[in-house]
């Protein structure tokens, strides 16, 4: 079992101790933090934001990592799962499954409207090319998540992103801050064969579509196997974007991501 045993603040080795409260604070220690190993990471973060840490999931094809690895630090963080209600029948029974065996405090949040009630007013957003997905992502996944923020309290925000998932995540950093929320990304510089390992070595039960060519798991109309010549990026959203909207800085005003 992991375990983070943390007092005021997050002491690395020996002698070096790591605070920081201000923005420009946390803005000069980005170079540090990339020198520290996904545990050191995410125990700085339950450190320094305290109850205002969250940690998101999607129940897609890697998500059993960060889960394992963050609620094994502190079991009793708020897990954020946005359900668009467009997920596949085996990402339901999935995060049924690692919620019950990880014992996840799951938060669970649905948009404002059905998807029965979306589709009457406004049709298969999907359908209707890059703002088409941009106006659907808005609606069904980044209004819930920033409804989540807000309710939770959080100021901060775990995220299971990595570089080696797509040309849009090939820059990110450890640390970034979005509109008004800092987003930690343990596990940013992993590859794929780290997540392999890590998986293997704590027995952590794979997205069961994993085994029927999907590498990359989102909602069933924008979600396609991976085939011969396509990118994994390209297994989302038709190949005209990679980002669902939750990574991306938000066009409202009033969101705080």
């Amino acid at each position: 079992m992991l375990a983070c045993v943390l007092k005021g603040s997050f002491i690395l080795g020996s002698d070096t101790v790591i605070e920081a409260k201000t923005d420009i604070e946390m803005e000069d220690l980005m170079p540090v933090l990339e020198d520290w190993s996904a545990l050191e990471r995410i125990c700085w973060a339950l450190d320094i934001f305290g109850d205002e840490l969250t940690l998101s999931t999607s129940f897609g094809i890697h998500s059993s990592v960060m889960l394992h690895l963050v609620c094994s630090a502190r079991p009793e963080i708020p897990v954020i799962f946005v359900d668009t209600g467009y997920l596949f029948k085996e990402t339901y029974r999935y995060a049924r499954d690692l919620t019950e065996r990880m014992r996840l405090n799951l938060y669970k949040v649905h948009p404002l409207m059905s998807a029965a009630e979306h589709e009457a007013l406004y049709g298969k957003l999907w359908l209707e090319g890059r703002e088409g997905i941009e106006r659907y992502n808005q609606v069904r996944k980044v209004e819930p998540m920033n409804r989540a923020l807000g309710e939770l309290g959080a100021r901060a925000w775990l995220t299971g992103l990595r570089r080696s998932q797509s040309s849009s995540r090939k820059d990110l950093r450890v640390l970034k801050r979005q509109k008004k929320t800092w987003k930690i990304h343990p596990i940013v510089d992993w590859g794929d064969q780290e997540v392999k390992d890590y998986m293997r070595t704590f027995e952590l039960p794979v997205h069961p579509l994993q085994e029927s060519g999907y590498f990359s798991v989102g909602d069933t109309h924008s979600t396609r196997r991976l085939a011969q010549g396509m990118k994994v990026e390209e297994t989302r959203f038709g190949g005209l974007k990679r980002e669902c909207g939750l990574h991306e800085v938000s066009s409202q005003a009033d969101f705080q991501i």
